[in-house]
């Protein structure tokens, strides 16, 4: 499955637009990993836990976006974006979304 941010892709055609398709995870960093981010923002500088569940969230939403377009006959997936928000105080809802679409090679 390819999976691109951009509405084209070189050498290739739209035959056909299954339609949109997302991928949702939602996550919360258990009370250890809150406890020692809090304390990294004391100090300041990148707070590792989270990025850490940020990257996985991320991860996750993709498969699942990927899994939405194959179980719909797509080979790939145009114009991803990622958006996320917070549920509460600690958790994160992350979503991969995009346009399932069939390519094909230009011929010649």
């Amino acid at each position: 499955m390819l999976v691109v941010t951009t509405e084209t892709v070189a050498g290739h055609r739209v035959r056909e637009t299954k339609g949109d398709c997302y991928g949702v995870v939602v996550r919360s960093r258990g009370i250890g990993g809150n406890i020692m981010a809090s304390l990294r923002s004391i100090v300041g500088g990148e707070i590792k836990e989270y990025t850490e569940l940020l990257e996985q969230a991320r991860g996750h939403a993709i498969e699942r976006m990927i899994a939405k377009a194959t179980a719909m006959g797509a080979n790939a997936v145009i114009m991803m974006r990622f958006d996320s928000s917070e549920i509460g105080q600690t958790m994160s809802e992350i979503v991969a979304y995009g346009t399932a679409v069939v390519l094909e090679p230009y011929a010649g």
